[in-house]
């Protein structure tokens, strides 16, 4: 059985923050303490570095098809990337076709992933079409295959949204079989109506992406999913919170004592909507649904982060090339919406984060990996360091400074969200499950050594 010792680094996980050794034996963390005296057969000085439990990425979409073409991450290629930012874990979707079944997502999105990604992985399940025969499916997909959380759009009509019986009806099901739903919350019926008023006004630039998806298209999404879920009961997740009015609505929630998860992503706390009126075409780079926010909503989040009102921070990750984003060169509307960001989120979380006050340790590792994990029941054996949790740690050196660029970046896409952003922190080392699958930036991980993860029902404990 394969051993390793990590001596001298800052153990820090959502609760704690100490000096202490990692004895890893196999894929499996066996001994945490000062002067660990273990013989292994590779040891790693972590001397001025932090040991971070391995990322969890909760929302990533690789090789989704939309809109006539394919994210351009594979699985292999994407977790691959999330290695060298220390994402050890993503939680994918699959998605149903309308008109098929959720057995056959599943499928699916195992042929894509199974024997390819290098990091670990789990699905969510998106729910497209809802109908008794999707119904008599919700167990066995929790049962069986391991996944207890299932995703509904309220936007992308004709495609994905369903509408808001369906949703009550698919929460009612996840309450008698233990799962929790997550949301894509804007209004679709109102975005379909300023976009086509726009392109009948001649107005196709990627600035009208953003104008077309006002935030309170979100906010009354939101409003409206969270009061569905109380009445059913249902557990819920709103996926990639973005302005502060939504924001509203979880806080009056919790008023009635409702609890509401939320997750935002990293570029809604760090980019804003000026991106969008640059000249040319170069808004379509950040053109991703909900669209980016204004100043005042990024502060927001980062509040709603330390309030205890954001309790995820991922990534939405669906990255486009630009000859892929030309496809909507003539209609703001045919532009494919995503951004990459996996490889990004952790440095900049901590960069942007904790070295400017903003988050503590404790905070930054409870967003990034405990919550998820906590949230999608994959937790204790991810999202912590401790004895008997798979041995996914990142070994991260505070004082590198470094630029982010599409030019070093790892994922399958030509431009970078960030490009040209002065970044301090860096991943030195990703260890998954007892190997170090990337050293100094340098990858050692075949193709298909991430594991599927598959999760017991929800537990509300969380």
């Amino acid at each position: 059985m394969s051993s390793l010792l990590i001596q001298n680094g800052t153990v820090v996980t959502a609760t704690d923050h100490y000096q202490a050794d990692v004895y890893i034996e196999g894929e499996k963390v066996r001994a945490i303490g000062a002067g660990l005296d273990y013989s292994a057969e590779r040891t790693i000085d972590a001397h001025g570095c932090y040991l971070f439990p391995g990322g969890i990425d909760a929302h990533t979409h690789m090789e989704l098809p939309f809109m006539g073409t394919f994210a351009s991450d594979t699985f292999e290629s994407g977790t691959l990337a999330g290695l060298h930012g220390g994402t050890t874990t993503i939680i994918d979707f699959a998605i149903q076709t309308q008109g098929d079944s959720l057995t056959a997502a599943v499928d699916e999105w195992h042929r894509k992933a199974d024997g390819h990604a290098v990091g670990d992985y789990a699905f969510h399940c998106a729910v497209t079409d809802f109908n008794e025969r999707t119904k008599a499916e919700i167990p066995t997909i929790i049962n069986e295959r391991g996944i207890n959380s299932f995703k509904t759009f309220m936007a992308y009509k004709g495609a994905l949204m369903v509408d808001d019986r369906q949703m009550f009806q698919l929460m009612q099901e996840l309450v008698e079989h233990g799962g929790i739903l997550t949301a894509h919350a804007e209004n679709g019926d109102m975005i379909d109506q300023m976009i086509e008023q726009f392109l009948q006004e001649g107005k196709t630039e990627p600035r009208y992406h953003v104008l077309s998806r006002p935030a309170i298209c979100e906010a009354e999404a939101a409003g409206r999913a969270i009061d569905l879920a109380y009445q059913s009961g249902s557990a819920l997740y709103i996926v990639h919170t973005t302005c502060e009015e939504a924001l509203a609505k979880v806080k009056q929630a919790s008023l009635r004592n409702q609890k509401v998860h939320v997750e935002t992503c990293v570029q809604y706390l760090l980019l804003d909507e000026s991106l969008y009126f640059q000249d040319g075409f170069e808004g379509a780079k950040v053109v991703m649904s909900p669209p980016l926010r204004k100043a005042k909503d990024q502060a927001a989040l980062w509040a709603g982060i330390n309030q205890n009102l954001v309790h995820v921070v991922a990534t939405d990750h669906c990255p486009f090339c630009m000859d892929q984003k030309a496809m909507g060169k003539d209609s703001f509307a045919k532009i494919p919406n995503g951004a990459p960001g996996i490889e990004n989120r952790m440095e900049l979380m901590y960069s942007e984060g904790v070295e400017k006050g903003r988050l503590s340790l404790n905070k930054f590792v409870d967003v990034n990996a405990t919550a998820p994990a906590k949230i999608f029941g994959l937790f204790p054996r991810k999202g912590t360091i401790a004895v008997g949790s798979d041995a996914d740690i990142v070994i991260f050196d505070p004082e590198v400074e470094h630029t982010m660029s599409a030019e070093t970046h790892h994922m399958n896409v030509d431009y970078s969200a960030y490009e040209g952003w002065q970044v301090k922190g860096k991943c030195r080392s990703t260890i998954l499950r007892g190997r170090v699958v990337v050293d100094e930036g340098n990858a050692d991980v075949e193709e298909g050594y991430g594991e599927y993860l598959p999760r017991g029902k929800f537990n509300a404990k969380y």
